[in-house]
């Protein structure tokens, strides 16, 4: 298995990026990893870190250029398309490998990803699938990459994440909720009631009702859908929430002589339960709905946010995910438009 890894973006890059490459090629003895960046760069950081950049698991493929958060969208396909993600996305859309990981710019994947490896044909949009983690793992689709959404297109992102969740986290049925600002059915918007009674209706979906805000943290469900937009305000909320209560936590045990004597006997619980909650700990969020696996990793990821990610592309190539969900579209197609009774990945 190819992993081709973005070494140029994110706010860590390229060094936690290098790490993180290297961490997986020890973990995982299976994989091959092309690093795609400024081959001066990686070659040094090598040498200064005595990483082993000659082994044959380990490539290289040279660009100095970058995107950067504050580029637009479509600059990956215009005049950064010889960027280190452009390259990615160019080369898995070639088949020059298996999966793509990249910590850069979300518009500019999203918009590469659709463009240039292309959806799954029947898919009207992808979407971003991250992995809360909550009482027990929770899947948010969509987390940013669709602002506006209809509810076709819900219940599309809904058996998305339901095979995401069964294929990754051996959830038979899973539960799927809409977010919205009340239980009741006539609660929310007109687009979002019109949505529930939708979802409701389909037979493709365990569909168990509206989720609101405060139920989200405690297993209501384990596919949460929704706008991008609202997906992100969701995400970046409970990213702050995790780190402002472990702030709270270590303030407590900080407090005086005592309290510190109680957190040196509590250091080991204390980290479990950070980790136990730590978003990084699941990888990156996959582009659900793209024809072949594109990770988006956290822009501020360290070098072991960066090994889960490519753990979490891995597992997205080994379960079939993408073959899956091109056969329950071909399911709702008439006769006359599947093929030779073959599935129809790209668009």
């Amino acid at each position: 298995m190819k992993i081709l890894l973005d070494v140029m973006s994110g706010d860590n890059a390229p060094e936690e990026i290098i790490k993180g490459a290297f961490l997986a090629h020890k973990e995982y003895p299976s994989i091959e990893i092309v690093l795609i960046g400024d081959l001066s760069v990686i070659k040094n950081y090598c040498i200064e870190n005595r990483l082993p950049l000659d082994d044959h698991r380990i490539s290289v493929v040279h660009t100095a250029l970058a995107i950067t958060m504050e580029d637009e969208p479509l600059c990956v396909v215009r005049d950064k398309a010889k960027s280190s993600m452009g390259i990615g996305l160019k080369m898995l859309a070639n088949g020059d490998g298996d999966a793509f990981v990249s910590a850069g710019n979300t518009g500019a994947l999203h918009a590469g990803s659709t463009l240039v490896v292309r959806r799954i044909k029947g898919y009207s949009r992808s979407a971003i699938a991250t992995v809360l983690p909550f009482q027990t793992p929770m899947l948010l689709i969509d987390s940013g990459a669709n602002t506006e959404v209809t509810k076709e297109q819900l219940e599309q992102f809904a058996i998305m994440g339901s095979i995401y969740m069964n294929r990754i986290f051996g959830i038979d049925h899973p539960r799927v909720g809409l977010a919205n600002n009340g239980t009741e059915e006539t609660k929310g918007t007109k687009n979002l009631v019109e949505a529930h009674a939708y979802l409701k209706a389909s037979d493709k979906i365990n569909f168990v009702g509206n989720i609101e805000g405060k139920q989200i943290p405690f297993s209501e469900c384990d596919v949460l859908v929704c706008d991008g937009f609202t997906g992100n305000i969701i995400l970046k909320l409970s990213e702050g929430m995790s780190k402002f209560l472990m702030k709270k936590v270590k303030e407590v045990f900080y407090k005086n002589p005592i309290t510190m004597a109680s957190g040196l006997v509590m250091k080991p619980q204390i980290k479990q339960f950070k980790k136990d909650y730590d978003a990084s700990e699941f990888g990156g969020a996959p582009f659900l709905g793209i024809s072949k696996p594109v990770i988006k990793a956290h822009g501020s990821s360290d070098a072991v946010a960066i090994k889960n990610a490519i753990r979490q592309s891995m597992d997205c190539v080994n379960t079939g995910i993408i073959k899956e969900l091109a056969r329950m579209v071909q399911k709702d197609k008439p006769k006359s438009e599947v093929k030779n009774g073959e599935e129809t990945v790209n668009e």
